[in-house]
């Protein structure tokens, strides 16, 4: 019989999910989200020290360099569900055979992303940028993207790693990689004279050190002696395909909501200064929830994906619903805490000398309420989301996410963010209720795509997906 992760028995004998063994396994997790997002603040601070035009321009670049690297790095991403069930299911060579797929996979991006990196002028031009800025965001955007492959090689390791459980090792990692990107970051951009490029390189190369320590790893005696990770590196197009299939819907899924949010963003902002402040800052204080949720949630992955492996799909979703639970309670209180406090937090992130100091504050409290009233099922759609990736279930899903995102939020947030004469084009309904129209709508589509992703969760459907 195959050992089932995260199970203990009660005193009557019966299956109860081990919530200890859970926190173990995602704790580690918990921590990569936050070293993550520490990454993104290092590489911040260090352009800020160039210039404000410097800055503006990262900002220019943020979103579209996570839009391009989500999409592909969904290859990345399938491979730790198809290791967790191969794992479960103790077929430790095919295990093997997922991240060596994957790794050959990845190899099939270097052509767009070598086209995207030499497409910069092109994809930033129409955004109607300053000239200085544009040349920045252009200077950054080219090593940045020639980058791209090797984010993708580092999922798919990685995620060989979250696949077996082994999450201390993917926090090393990720640790190794963010003091690493740091050092580089002053090496490169100052002591070399790099300037904004050298962010980027010092990124890139932070990232191939991460992908060498994993690889080493993945290769070494103890692994090979249970994996064969060293035979199993011939590619074949029956798996490189399959591998496609299972990730690029993940990859979508992830791209299209981004990319909603982007919109959504650039309508408050398109306001004026307060409304945009405001968003802002209601965005970066719930991301402290958002975060550590995505931590339960690739725990959730391995677990029903192992369960499912093991041959027990009865407890897959048994430890599905337990990372659920984890993912909306946290979420729900950490929302409920951050509208609480919104009146002494919010003054940290506003300049006292500032004349829409107390709008912005003032706005930015609503919102907070509004982001608190959401964030249950904000966790429901994450905890679901991420358990059913780990049975293979990805298609109907990233279906859900381009129908409610493209058709119901973005256009919404348009219909109660502008009134007329405000938003880039006039529609026959504009409410015209500023940023708090936006978040409303935030409230409505994050109540429906919770709600649509659990049924189909406990619709049992996935029960009859097979990963190979």
């Amino acid at each position: 019989m195959f050992h089932l992760p995260a199970l203990k028995r009660d005193a009557q004998g019966r299956r109860r999910v081990s919530y200890r063994a859970v926190f173990a396994l995602a704790a580690p997790l918990l921590l990569n989200t936050a070293v993550q997002a520490i990454l993104s603040l290092t590489d911040t601070w260090f352009i800020g020290r160039i210039s404000t035009s410097a800055t503006a321009a990262m900002g220019a670049t943020y979103f579209l360099v996570l839009v391009f690297v989500l999409l592909f790095g969904g290859i990345g991403m399938a491979v730790q569900t198809q290791v967790a069930q191969a794992y479960g299911g103790r077929r430790r060579v095919r295990a093997a055979k997922a991240v060596w797929t994957g790794m050959w996979a990845s190899a099939f991006t270097i052509p767009p992303f070598v086209a995207l990196a030499l497409s910069g002028h092109g994809l930033l031009g129409p955004f109607g940028l300053a000239p200085d800025i544009e040349a920045l965001a252009v200077e950054y955007w080219f090593p940045r993207m020639l980058g791209g492959p090797l984010a993708v090689l580092y999922w798919v390791l990685t995620g060989f790693f979250n696949g077996v459980g082994a999450t201390r090792i993917t926090l090393v990692i990720a640790v190794i990689v963010a003091v690493l990107n740091a050092l580089l970051n002053e090496l490169y951009m100052f002591q070399l004279g790099w300037g904004m490029a050298g962010a980027a390189w010092a990124t890139t190369t932070s990232v191939a050190v991460g992908i060498l320590i994993a690889l080493g790893l993945f290769l070494s005696a103890g692994l090979h002696a249970e994996f064969k990770s060293r035979l199993t590196w011939r590619p074949r197009l029956r798996t490189l395909g399959r591998a496609l299939a299972l990730g690029l819907p993940m990859g979508l899924t992830s791209t299209v909501d981004l990319l909603g949010l982007s919109l959504f963003q650039l309508m408050q902002v398109r306001l004026g200064p307060v409304d945009g402040a405001a968003t802002q800052i209601a965005m970066m204080l719930t991301s402290l929830a958002y975060m550590p949720a995505v931590g339960f949630g690739i725990a959730g992955t391995t677990l029903v994906g192992q369960s499912i492996g093991a041959g027990d799909r009865a407890w897959a979703y048994q430890v599905g619903n337990a990372t659920i639970r984890l993912s909306m309670g946290y979420m729900g209180c950490i929302g409920l805490v951050l509208a609480l406090a919104a009146p002494w937090v919010l003054p940290w992130f506003v300049a006292d000398g500032d004349p829409h100091a107390q709008e912005v504050m003032r706005l930015a409290q609503v919102l907070l309420w509004l982001a608190a009233c959401y964030q249950l099922f904000d966790g429901m759609h994450l905890g679901s989301v991420f358990c059913l990736r780990g049975a293979g279930d990805v298609r109907v899903p990233a279906v859900f996410v381009v129908g409610l995102s493209w058709f119901g939020f973005v256009p919404l947030t348009y219909m109660l963010t502008f009134g007329p004469g405000e938003g880039w084009f006039d529609l026959p309904v504009q409410m015209g209720w500023g940023a708090t129209g936006g978040w409303i709508a935030a409230v409505i589509y994050v109540f429906a795509l919770g709600i649509a992703v659990n049924l189909r969760w406990r619709s049992g459907a996935w029960r009859r997906i097979k990963v190979r």
